[in-house]
C-alpha cells in the first residue's frame, strides 16, 4: 500500500470520475506512423486492469484528448472507458460538458496529464495529476506526480491511489487470491 499524504487522501476519497489525456499519459509519448500513415501506439496492461478495477469500484473513467486515432477507440471500447472525447481542442469545453453528462462536481474529477493543453482541465479538477515526465509547468500544478511513467503504469498507479483512499483497494486485491 501506498502512504499518502492527508492532502492526497482527502482529494483521491471524493473522486468519482478519473480523466485521463492519452498521448504521454496512457503511451509514452512517442507516435509511429508507418509509411501508410497508420498510427500505432503503446498501451500497458497494468493500465488497462486498473481503470477495470477501478471502474468496479464505482468510479467513472474518461478521456479527453486532442487527437482521434483509431487504435484509442479500440482500447476505450477494451476497457470500457465511459466517456471519450477525441480530436479536442477546447479541453476546458469538453470538461464542462463531460461533467454535465456524468453527474459530477469539479472537486470529485481527477485528472492525469502531461502537456499544457491538459492544464485548462488540471487547474479546475479536485485531483490534478501528472506522470514524472510531464512539462515542468504542468508538473508546478499538480498535486501528485506518479512514480511510475507514461506508458509503463502510471495511470495504474493513479487507480489505486484513488481505490486506496476509497477502502476498496484491498478487498479488490483480495478477491484474486480467494
Amino acid at each position: 500500500m501506498m502512504t499518502l499524504s492527508p492532502e492526497i487522501q482527502a482529494r483521491a476519497a471524493k473522486i468519482k470520475l478519473l480523466i485521463m489525456d492519452v498521448d504521454g499519459v496512457l503511451t509514452d509519448g512517442r507516435i509511429f506512423i508507418r509509411d501508410n500513415g497508420e498510427e500505432i501506439k503503446s498501451f500497458h496492461t497494468l493500465d488497462g486492469h486498473g481503470l477495470k478495477m477501478l471502474q468496479q469500484s464505482g468510479v467513472q473513467t474518461a478521456i479527453i484528448t486532442g487527437r482521434d486515432a483509431p487504435s484509442v477507440g479500440v482500447r476505450v471500447k477494451q476497457i470500457g472507458i465511459g466517456y471519450y472525447y477525441k480530436g479536442i481542442h477546447d479541453k476546458k469545453a469538453a470538461y464542462n460538458e463531460l461533467r454535465s453528462a456524468a453527474g459530477v462536481e469539479e472537486h470529485e474529477c481527477a485528472f492525469i496529464g502531461d502537456d499544457v493543453v491538459d492544464l485548462p482541465v488540471m487547474v479546475r479538477c479536485g485531483l490534478p495529476a501528472a506522470v514524472p515526465e510531464a512539462h515542468d509547468f504542468v508538473l508546478q500544478h499538480a498535486a501528485y506526480v506518479t512514480r511510475r511513467s507514461a506508458g509503463q503504469g502510471a495511470v495504474r498507479e493513479l487507480c489505486d491511489l484513488i481505490m486506496q483512499a476509497q477502502g476498496s483497494l484491498q478487498p479488490a486485491l483480495e478477491e484474486y487470491i480467494k
